[in-house]
């Protein structure tokens, strides 16, 4: 496979996703409607500046592509409600047809970005794959059914995979403030304080590398392998009061922390055990690596206003909408 093409490449993983498959020698191509900007693409990477939601555009950028990546999508919760209807469009009217256009244009794999959040809140100590699906909120309801449209679909010739991330967390050229770790960090940092709701919740996290290292593994690897299957991948599943405290440890013991009660008693652990087992897929950057990768962002000042709305998807949204 030589030509990838990304869709939602200008968002937060794609962003770093995009330049490591140039380094790997791929050809890739993005499309995206860079809500966020298109200043983090680099230089060599065609770009379709376009919406999912277009069929002429999806079947035009699917030309000659050997896999599909598929990213995009109306990312988180509050983003996701503050426009049910545009979130349903990007996240699941369009996907039949991407699918079908993929095959179409004779995509060799087609991998598909889920989320750990399917599986809504699991009593087992582990979550593995071969658990219920139980999303509790439109955003993961709909990553669900896009799960089970592949899964009834036919699909001829074409590979194809699902992966369910935990919560990312890192430094990316486009990067979002509005993830636990991420938001952790810029508050520890730049205010000196952190606010934790609840805190006992235990939340599944992956460093962005380790993420990205996910999708190069999974292009790379055998179709018998893969082929028609779902992997969860996280690293380390701790309670959302001990990333505070680690967080504090690194920025700095001056760093307050508040805790205080929340609604959203959501805990899961989920277990990546079987994309180690049969890919042999083991993270090697850690949460403290990804705050500490943040840190030094911010003293470079790679991030010279925390506010702005480019940081927060919910707020960048209520911009353009």
């Amino acid at each position: 496979m030589k030509r990838i093409l990304v869709t939602g490449g200008g968002g937060y993983v794609g962003s770093l996703l995009v330049p490591a498959l140039l380094k790997e020698g791929y050809t890739v191509r993005v499309l995206d409607t860079f809500w966020f900007g298109q200043e983090v693409i680099p230089g060599g990477t065609d770009i379709v500046v376009g919406d999912l939601r277009d069929p002429e555009t999806v079947s035009e950028s699917l030309k000659d592509c050997d896999a599909v990546i598929h990213l995009a999508c109306i990312s988180n919760d509050p983003s996701f409600e503050l426009n049910p209807e545009l979130g349903k469009s990007i996240n699941y009217d369009c996907f039949p047809h991407l699918v079908r256009a993929s095959v179409e244009n004779g995509v060799e794999r087609f991998i598909y970005a889920s989320s750990s959040s399917v599986y809504g809140v699991k009593s087992e100590p582990n979550v593995t794959e071969d658990l219920s699906l139980e999303p509790l909120t439109d955003y993961s309801k709909y990553k669900a059914l896009c799960e089970d449209y592949l899964k009834q679909s036919d699909t001829k010739d074409m590979e194809w995979v699902t992966i369910r991330p935990a919560t990312v967390c890192g430094y990316a050229p486009r990067l979002r403030l509005d993830l636990t770790v991420n938001i952790l960090t810029a508050h520890a940092y730049f205010n000196k304080a952190m606010t934790v709701f609840g805190g006992g919740q235990l939340r599944p996290n992956i460093n962005i590398k380790d993420m990205v290292s996910a999708y190069l593994l999974l292009l790379k690897a055998p179709k018998e392998l893969i082929h028609r299957d779902v992997f969860n991948v996280g690293y380390e599943n701790h309670s959302v009061l001990s990333i505070a405290e680690m967080i504090r440890d690194i920025v700095g013991n001056d760093v307050s922390l508040t805790s205080t009660e929340s609604s959203d008693n959501r805990s899961y652990h989920i277990s990546s055990k079987k994309i180690k087992d049969r890919l042999g897929f083991e993270p090697e950057f850690t949460i403290a690596d990804a705050v500490t990768d943040l840190v030094s962002a911010f003293k470079d000042g790679k991030v010279s206003n925390p506010k702005d709305p480019k940081y927060t998807n919910i707020k960048r949204l209520q911009e353009i909408l």
